[in-house]
């Protein structure tokens, strides 16, 4: 099984009750012995911290994360003018290039 698979089932049946004594059934059943074997090979403690992956995720992580930054507002602004220049250019300036209008 999984350690992903393992941490998502850790939270159907808390571990006291899994107990063979707590519940007062007999400490020799095998259904029981099975559950116990199973909640023994949970990962106790919090969960590790998930590293961000992709260019999106990296990007998130950096300006959206512990530390946010306005820094996105200012990537925003960059863009929509490099694109508004790249589009004059397409449409318009290029026409322009060797003579005068």
């Amino acid at each position: 099984m999984s350690y992903v698979t393992r941490r998502a089932l850790s939270t159907l049946i808390p571990p006291k009750v899994a107990s063979p004594k707590a519940i007062g059934a007999n400490p020799d059943a095998v259904r029981m012995q099975r559950v116990v074997n199973f909640y023994s090979k949970l990962p106790r403690g919090s969960a590790p911290e998930v590293k961000p992956t992709g260019l999106l995720g990296r990007y998130q992580a950096k300006y959206f994360g512990k530390n946010p930054s306005p820094a996105p507002i200012v990537h925003a602004i960059l863009l929509v003018l490099i694109t508004g220049y790249a589009q004059q250019y397409y449409f318009h300036l290029r026409h322009h290039k060797n003579n005068a209008h």
